[in-house]
């Protein structure tokens, strides 16, 4: 079973990317951030076209997020239990093939000390209260944008970095103790050493100079872990036109 997850930065924008990597990669299932658009503008014919269920928790202008199945996706939940009528379109779980799939866009956090940065820290813990009702020995996969890079090997530059927002020490501490759940990183099962990025700024010439940031995840419990043979970072897409400033993740598992 082939998982994927991508910011597309607009998925009106990027859909000629996004059709174009299903039609060659072709993942069981690929997990969108950044949708930029409402659920009634979502391009649900075109997908399926493609093979393609699509469950969707879009936004106007911001947010939004999205499961792409091959086979139909179940038990479907759009935003935190109890959330308040306009709160953000940042989480979307679906059960596809035995698989829980939680699909997240965590708050991006402006620069640390803002009432934006707070607010990340309390979505992050709440994430974390989300994943109560599961239990570590169920198949359960946790991916997304996380807006965190987790470690100083998934910075280009360390020290221009330190403290700052998607580096400072509380993002990576909300993080870890979200990951104590019983979560394994499914690109560290299989690459250890640093250099490994999966955002860009546009600016500066970022991806030419490979100055990014390991920020898309796949995390998942013990028995998704024992049965991932790969995970990589796929950079081709960030080399299209027009692309998004994010590339696809992706895990294989054998189930």
């Amino acid at each position: 079973m082939k998982i994927a997850t991508w910011n597309v930065n607009s998925v009106i924008a990027r859909l000629p990317l996004v059709t174009r990597w299903l039609e060659s990669a072709k993942p069981d299932v690929l997990c969108l951030q950044e949708l930029k658009c409402i659920d009634e503008k979502f391009p649900v014919d075109e997908l399926r076209e493609l093979g393609y269920h699509a469950e969707v928790f879009g936004q106007r202008t911001y947010n939004g997020v999205a499961i792409l199945s091959r086979t139909p996706p179940t038990d479907v939940q759009r935003g935190f239990p109890n959330d308040e009528e306009g709160a953000h379109s940042r989480l979307i779980a679906a059960t596809v093939d035995g698989v829980r799939i939680v699909n997240v866009y965590i708050p991006n956090g402006q620069f640390v000390g803002s009432d934006k940065y707070r607010f990340k820290l309390e979505w992050i813990q709440r994430l974390q209260r989300f994943f109560d009702i599961h239990k570590t020995d169920e198949p359960v996969l946790l991916c997304g944008d996380f807006n965190v890079a987790p470690e100083e090997r998934d910075v280009h530059d360390p020290v221009l970095w330190e403290g700052r927002i998607l580096c400072s020490m509380r993002e990576r501490e909300a993080l870890e103790q979200l990951r104590g759940w019983g979560f394994r990183d499914a690109f560290r099962l299989h690459t250890e050493d640093a250099g490994h990025f999966s955002w860009w700024d546009y600016r500066m010439g970022a991806f030419r100079r490979d100055a990014g940031l390991r920020i898309d995840h796949i995390w998942v419990s013990d028995p998704l872990a024992r049965s991932c043979k790969e995970s990589w970072i796929d950079k081709e897409p960030r080399t299209w036109e027009r692309p998004s400033d994010h590339t696809p993740v992706v895990g294989v598992f054998d189930i």
